[in-house]
């Protein structure tokens, strides 16, 4: 732990307003009036819009005078994966050259920014050092290790020319099923506000640090209580107080905002609370509480009462979500505040700029609401020296001669630090920790080769579930650290204990780990475990390695990879110690030079460790249960749970043992859950598709549309992923993949899960007819569920026919087929999906569940 002490908060009667560390300065706001007055509508608009890389050109950016852009996860320069550190700056500059040329003749230029992703380090670009994921970082306690990480990240960032980054997440996590949990740096606000201070300054320097073209455009995300909303759902709704927003939730942005944070993101969530007006009533469709469309939180409250002066952006695509918006229409966010729109498709993105400049001219917006907007934007370009920097391609880490930093060693072993010190040892037995370097090692476990659960999403690509060695040059595994440190003669891997002898070793060191997801894809729902053995299948032949291990009588070193704090009492109790290395990274060695000691057998590295967050006493504590230590008359949310009863955390936070300290003796005492009741009685089939309709909601999610598109009967739905059209007479649904990862699939109205084992004890199953008219170009599955990937899907491979049939083919699949895969039948929402990440074609019809 740091010797630097976390603050002493208080309470909040009011919100406070903040004095940043990057002041008003005359002079910039001089040059700014002279600009904006000198700016035509359309160009002011064309400040606000935001475009993502893929759908974008230079010449987009000349003719709309676009101000900035930014690269999503898992978009590279021409596609290329492994694009190299030049293949970056020259997008960029290219990009920084047309909006220079669309300045051309006019008495002023306004500079080109250039945003990313770099939530763990410059994590979508190839070859650049990744660090432990926030949460681990939260259990590091150690606020000048983040300022090194944040001018490291940032001198990283600024070698591939980009200016503008979308982190740090300051978020406070409440719900441990929440699928961005692990963005999170733990449930204390004390830790929050200081490393939300931490990261800025390392990030951006001081005011004169953040002119010089080594230094990047913090933001602070997401405005606000994405962490607190209901159930732990992504881009939920929050439903607390607002002294709860300004003592909990918003502790992160106020010590972000007061070391001179320039750039706040706005969350996809809801404030569901009587002061979150409706800024323009009396519209179609009433306001729906989401933060995007918030005038409250976003101009009174952020701009008001805390006095931020930087810009407000929306997160991707967001603003479709707020009541009166779509994906082509702003106008009403941009009332509540919002300064840029990130726009990812290019249809989209041109629609908003369209209504915008319509918004403007009508009326619909006020034109000082548009001059506030482009004046953040301007006052921010200035404060960041843009007027003064090179270009792009020619700057002090991009030019001739400039140095490497790009994954640099000196980088790389700040990484392997920083995972050192987040490692958290919950259980210790005396005499199993330090390994000796001569011991005989087995490394078993599904994490133990496996570097998408070490590196978790957000690596290279937005879930990181498709990284592969190839992608992380340098990265090494646990099996490859502990190799290392104890030698390849003396350390067998075999990850499922396939053919070594427990009894032959010293030692086994047992890796669990959580599959790699990000936000969506990775939530819990309600009703589900949170036990890790309870989650997958996979998980749970861990939990059987670990019993076969305690069989055997060989000592258990468990290290657990996991973005957020499980229940695994009884993965504790058979290990001898049980190590939280949270999401590290690549870089397992921080990990070995914990577990293994020195030539003389000491302690090289003890554990520093300490919970960010409360560990769960049962399957089912899956919201926090802890009363803040600055708010001692703190009133427990709906969100949260007491800490009482068996809602007692585990390990409160702030536990965490040394080398030298011996765990409680005996066993902890396990959680049994609850048996499931008996399976309803079902008496007919289960419409789902049919000439007459359907009785659910059917849409279309995967790459670009996680906001998903309603598909329509009687007419044609055509997005980036699927096109859907009716057949005739109400027969079905002609429905094509075009190659990204796509979802169709049919939704309970409300989203409301039915329990339809009946269906399995009387020997159903799911059936509809099919005619395939391209093949798939990858596997196409079937699942019963939206819970992907948490939940499996069965390859339809044995039941699809040929492709090109003019017949329909019937399918049947055995309900007792998904059920052997992992399927939840006692919880089903949604009763068909198909999804493929390849192109396909195909006619679906008289979908049904059938008895028999």
């Amino acid at each position: 732990m740091t010797d630097e002490p976390l603050p002493a908060l208080r309470p909040l009667a009011e919100w406070p307003r903040l004095e940043s560390a990057v002041p008003p300065d005359p002079e910039v706001e001089r040059k700014v009036a002279e600009i904006l007055a000198a700016l035509t509508p359309e160009e002011k608009i064309g400040q606000l819009v935001q475009p993502e890389l893929a759908q974008l050109t230079a010449e987009d950016v000349r003719a709309y005078r676009i101000g900035s852009a930014l690269n999503g996860a898992g978009i590279w320069p021409d596609g290329k994966r492994h694009a190299a550190v030049r293949d970056w700056v020259d997008m960029v500059d290219h990009f920084w050259s047309a909006a220079e040329r669309a300045w051309e003749g006019r008495p002023f230029r306004i500079p080109f920014l250039w945003a990313t992703d770099a939530v763990h380090g410059h994590n979508n670009v190839y070859g650049a050092t990744v660090f432990p994921h926030n949460i681990g970082l939260g259990a590091a306690g150690d606020p000048e290790l983040i300022r090194r990480i944040g001018a490291a990240t940032a001198r990283e960032v600024a070698a591939t020319g980009m200016d503008w980054i979308f982190a740090p997440t300051v978020t406070n996590p409440r719900d441990r099923r929440w699928g961005r949990y692990y963005e999170g740096y733990g449930e204390d606000p004390a830790l929050g506000y200081a490393y939300g201070r931490a990261m800025v300054e390392g990030l951006q320097g001081d005011a004169a640090a953040l002119r010089t073209d080594e230094r990047v455009l913090a933001t602070l995300k997401h405005w606000i209580a994405d962490g607190g909303t209901a159930d732990g759902g992504d881009r939920g709704t929050a439903r607390c107080e607002e002294q709860v927003l300004r003592d909990i939730h918003a502790q992160g942005f106020l010590g972000g905002i007061r070391a001179g944070a320039q750039s706040v993101m706005v969350s996809f969530s809801s404030w569901e609370h009587p002061a979150n007006y409706d800024h323009t009533p009396g519209r179609a469709e009433p306001y729906n509480h989401k933060v995007h469309g918030s005038r409250y939180l976003i101009t009174d409250v952020l701009k008001g009462a805390l006095g931020f002066d930087g810009i407000v952006i929306s997160d991707w695509d967001a603003h479709a979500e707020v009541a009166g918006c779509s994906a082509g229409d702003a106008n009403y966010a941009i009332n509540a505040g919002l300064d840029v729109l990130m726009v990812a498709g290019r249809d989209a993105w041109q629609s908003v700029y369209r209504n915008a400049l319509e918004g403007l001219r009508s009326g619909v917006i006020a034109p000082e609401r548009i001059d506030d907007a482009v004046r953040r934007v301007l006052r921010v370009k200035m404060r960041a020296g843009l007027w003064e920097r090179p270009r792009p391609g020619a700057r002090s880490l991009t030019g001739p001669g400039a140095p490497a930093v790009i994954g640099s060693a000196e980088h790389r072993e700040l990484a392997r630090e920083a995972t050192r010190k987040s490692l958290v040892l919950l259980k210790n037995t005396p005499g199993v920790l330090p390994i000796a370097p001569t011991a005989r090692v087995l490394v078993c476990g599904s994490a133990a080769d496996d570097l998408q659960k070490q590196c978790g999403g957000w690596t290279l690509t937005w879930q990181g579930d498709d990284v592969e060695r190839a992608d992380l040059p340098g990265g090494a595994t646990m099996a490859d650290a502990l190799r290392e440190a104890v030698g390849a003669g003396t350390c067998t891997v075999d990850p499922v204990l396939e053919s070594a002898e427990p009894g032959a070793f010293d030692v086994a060191v047992v890796c669990l780990g959580e599959d790699a997801y990000a936000e969506m894809r990775g939530t819990v729902k309600p009703w589900r475990s949170i036990g890790y053995a309870d989650l997958k299948r996979s998980y749970a032949r861990d939990l059987e390695l670990l019993r076969r291990l305690r069989a055997a009588g060989v000592p258990v070193v468990t290290v657990f990879f996991t973005g957020r704090p499980l229940y695994c009492t009884e993965e504790i109790n058979l290990s001898d110690a049980f190590v939280v290395a949270w999401l590290p990274g690549p870089f397992a060695q921080g990990v070995a030079d914990v577990l293994v000691a020195d030539a003389r057998g000491g302690v090289r590295y003890d554990f520093q460790g300490r919970l960010p967050s409360s560990w769960p006493r049962t399957r089912d504590a899956s919201a926090v249960n802890r009363i803040p230590p600055h708010l001692p008359d703190y009133r427990v949310p709906a969100e949260e749970t007491a800490p009482t009863g068996r809602h007692r955390p585990l390990f409160a936070v702030g536990h965490g043992l040394s080398v030298h300290e011996a765990s409680p003796a005996g066993p902890l005492e396990p959680h049994v859950p609850e048996p499931a009741p008996p399976a309803p009685a079902v008496d007919g089939p289960l419409r789902v598709l049919d000439a007459d309709g359907t009785p659910y909601r059917l849409r279309i999610g995967g790459h670009n549309t996680w906001s998903r598109e309603d598909v329509h009967l009687d007419r044609v739905t055509d997005c980036l992923i699927v096109r859907s059209t009716p057949l005739p007479a109400g027969a079905g649904l002609n429905l094509v993949f075009k190659g990204y990862q796509a979802f169709v699939y049919a939704e309970a109205p409300g989203g409301e899960p039915a329990d339809l084992r009946g269906y399995l004890d009387g020997g159903g199953s799911l059936r509809f007819s099919v005619r395939v008219r391209q093949a798939p170009s990858a596997p196409l599955h079937l699942a019963c569920h939206d819970d992907f990937p948490a939940q499996p899907g069965l390859d339809l491979a044995p039941w699809l026919p040929g492709a090109g049939a003019e017949e329909w083919t019937e399918v049947a699949v055995p309900l007792a087929e998904l059920a052997a895969i992992g399927t939840d039948l006692r919880h089903v929402a949604v009763p068909f999906m198909l999804y493929t990440a390849g192109t396909a074609e195909l006619d679906v019809a008289e979908v049904s569940w059938q008895l028999g």
